[in-house]
């Protein structure tokens, strides 16, 4: 186990509850795993306790609520999220933080240590999340595979009520698209499958070691079922990647290869009930998804 700094947070939430860290604290805690954050990792480490406190309040977990954290680093999160939850799964990629994890977690929460599995673990790949269904997904997301780790874990945890995961700002912005802004395309259409996305607020950068040289964005996540059709999941995202492909050409074109020609797709819109001369950034999940029953349902 690594050998923890002897250091004293002023960031108390309790004597029963988790010690928040400071930039102190995660500094020493680097120190002591030998760490220096990862670019390729996309590895900028929270050192603010008030924003852990925020992104806590802000995903409005209840003391029943058992969490899925990615990349949980130092563990900035994972002690905000132990304060609230009946248990938090961390997954992390990184061999040294997932090992010296469960070590700052006795060290700072220790009444909550129990209520912690590290899983070591790419999230991208993960088949299986262990213990009871996760309720709640709340992570700092690396910013270079934020969105593809957000659809593989909505895909895989049904079970999932809400999400709260600070992206890149200009990812927050995609993901929380409602369709017809500019914004609005493959991001924005397959999280709507799963859930409804809302921004939910700025993150400074001065809140993060090292500081990172884009803003960051939170973005909150209602789960809800997907829309009501007979098409599979592949099936709608096959039309979500084909309608976005070429923005600037009407689905009707973008359409033609999937549906195997020009009026094979015209026809599959007008069925769906879309208008083959618009653009995909018009079109909504429920919209896309009648379009790929139409497909499917075409001799």
């Amino acid at each position: 186990m690594t050998e923890q700094p002897n250091h004293t947070s002023h960031d108390d939430v309790g004597s029963a509850g988790p010690r928040l860290l400071g930039p102190a604290d995660v500094r020493l805690l680097a120190d002591a795993a030998g760490l220096r954050p990862s670019k390729q990792r996309g590895q900028n480490f929270v050192i603010d306790a008030n924003t852990v406190r925020r992104i806590v309040r802000t995903a409005d977990l209840s003391a029943d609520d058992v969490v899925v954290e990615v990349g949980p680093g130092l563990g900035s999160l994972t002690l905000g999220l132990l304060g609230t939850a009946s248990r938090v799964v961390a997954v992390e990629v990184d061999r040294s933080l997932a090992d010296a994890l469960p070590g700052t977690v006795a060290h700072y929460a220790p009444g909550q240590a129990d209520r912690l599995e590290v899983l070591h673990a790419d999230a991208m790949r993960v088949e299986q999340i262990p213990g009871p269904p996760p309720t709640a997904l709340v992570a700092n997301l690396p910013y270079n595979v934020g969105v593809p780790v957000l659809l593989h874990l909505f895909a895989l945890l049904p079970s999932l009520r809400r999400t709260l995961v600070m992206v890149q700002s200009e990812v927050a912005d995609r993901l929380a698209a409602p369709p017809g802004s500019r914004t609005y395309g493959v991001p924005s259409a397959k999280a709507a499958w799963f859930a409804e996305a809302r921004r939910a607020g700025h993150v400074s950068r001065s809140v993060f070691w090292p500081v990172p040289n884009v803003d960051s964005a939170l973005v909150a996540c209602s789960h809800r079922p997907p829309p009501q059709t007979t098409a599979s999941r592949d099936e709608v995202f096959r039309v979500v990647d084909a309608v976005f492909a070429q923005r600037r050409k009407t689905m009707r074109s973008t359409l033609a290869p999937l549906a195997g020609s020009p009026a094979a797709a015209e026809a599959a819109l007008r069925a769906a009930g879309v208008d083959p001369g618009a653009r995909g950034e018009v079109a909504g999940i429920e919209d896309l998804a009648r379009v790929a029953e139409a497909l499917a349902a075409a001799p």
